[in-house]
């Protein structure tokens, strides 16, 4: 007695799993890149402004938190440090620019102080930052 030959089922590659596993790595690599970039900055509410422009060259930031902080390029620092660094950097470039960064509950007593250590080392590119709106 003679079997009949069963024609073998033809392979198919299914696509759906792998898409969905090419979906969950994007967006496991979005956050994890979200929540990296997070930890970079120093939180700061910056103060509205409608005129607010984004065209200064950051070189070196100076960031003052709500708490009493003062950070130079995200690293603590106390405001009589402030000048020896400038002037260490003003021997490295020409003319270095420094971005301001004020929580808007800093004391202007305190933002104006940062200011005059920033203007004893003779640089003149200084700026406040804001966010844009209102």
């Amino acid at each position: 007695m003679k079997l009949p030959a069963s024609a073998g089922k033809k392979a198919r590659l299914e696509i759906i799993p792998m898409i969905d596993t090419m979906f969950f790595l994007l967006v496991f690599f979005m956050i994890a890149t979200l929540s990296m970039t997070m930890q970079q900055g120093l939180p700061v509410n910056l103060p509205a402004s409608s005129t607010a422009t984004g065209d200064i060259p950051n070189e070196v930031s100076l960031t003052l938190t709500d708490n009493g902080g003062l950070f130079f390029n995200k690293a603590p620092i106390a405001v009589p440090d402030i000048a020896p660094r400038l002037q260490q950097l003003l021997r490295e470039q020409e003319h270095p620019s420094v971005i301001i960064n004020a929580d808007k509950a800093v004391p202007h007593g305190r933002v104006i102080e940062v200011m005059d250590a920033v203007r004893t080392t003779g640089i003149t590119a200084m700026a406040i930052a804001t966010k844009p709106g209102r």
